[in-house]
């Protein structure tokens, strides 16, 4: 099973996205993914809160690379970088074997690729905070009056999850992925594009269980998603009692001028 490292990168304030774009498309690494961090969507509650949350780190960029690296990216990055967190995870063939196509195919849909919206924000189930991964009035707020105004909120996202299970959950949470695959997600243009087993290695141990990379064509259809009642009912039954912990970043390639054209390592 190859080891991929999934990196979460602050840059340095004298740093922009292009300059870390043109140094990594000159050097050596071949990333799987490269996203502009947008936001958190869900905040860890207990597992490695220190080293993501603290100081009031703004992550950048999610930067998941094809082989396992437990050293700083190389030299060229140095100067470029204030903050770097990682991790490792297992990640089954199947799901890297043409990546590259699968993926662009997924940023750069073609015409009937996108399902229409299901209606559900018409009249959306409310909680008073995403922590559940449930609709909120300041998610949505944002979505509706900050990102999908923007030119990048108006193409797909990807949120990156990390999952930590209780003891005798994890069939829970797969019977919640199951559902996901097959109608709550798979209907509003969801895809668990990368999936893998967190490795654990040395005195150094995260808690972390698995790491997921959930494709949406478009934020709303996220939202949709959280608003509507047949997803909360298998989320609230199945995903939510079998988390330890958990944290969703919504991230956007598209947003990193990475388009066609512009030589991206993917």
């Amino acid at each position: 099973m190859p080891i991929c490292t999934i990196n979460l990168l602050s840059l340095s304030p004298s740093t922009s996205i292009p300059t870390f774009v043109k140094t990594l498309q000159a050097s050596d690494l071949k990333p799987i993914v490269t996203s502009r961090v947008i936001r958190w969507i869900i905040l860890p509650t207990t597992l490695s809160t220190v080293p993501l949350l603290a100081k009031n780190i703004h992550w950048d960029i999610l930067l998941i690379l094809s082989t396992p690296s437990t050293t700083p990216l190389p030299s060229a990055f140095k100067d470029l970088i204030a903050h770097q967190w990682s991790i490792q995870a297992g990640v089954p063939s199947r799901l890297l074997n043409d990546f590259e196509v699968k993926n662009k195919r997924l940023l750069k849909p073609e015409k009937g690729d996108v399902p229409t919206l299901t209606g559900s924000l018409d009249k959306p189930r409310i909680s008073d905070s995403a922590q559940g991964l449930e609709m909120s009035p300041e998610l949505r707020s944002w979505i509706e009056k900050d990102f999908s105004t923007t030119a990048e909120g108006q193409g797909a996202v990807s949120m990156l999850n990390l999952l930590a299970f209780k003891p005798g959950m994890k069939d829970s949470y797969l019977h919640y992925g199951s559902e996901f695959a097959k109608s709550i997600g798979s209907r509003r243009g969801g895809n668990a594009k990368i999936v893998g087993s967190v490795i654990e290695e040395g005195d150094e141990k995260t808690g972390w269980d698995e790491v997921a990379l959930a494709h949406y064509p478009s934020i709303w259809h996220f939202a949709d998603m959280l608003a509507s009642e047949d997803y909360q009912a298998v989320n609230q039954k199945y995903r939510v009692p079998s988390l330890r912990d958990t944290l969703i970043l919504c991230t956007s390639e598209l947003g990193l001028g990475l388009e066609d054209g512009a030589k991206a390592k993917l």
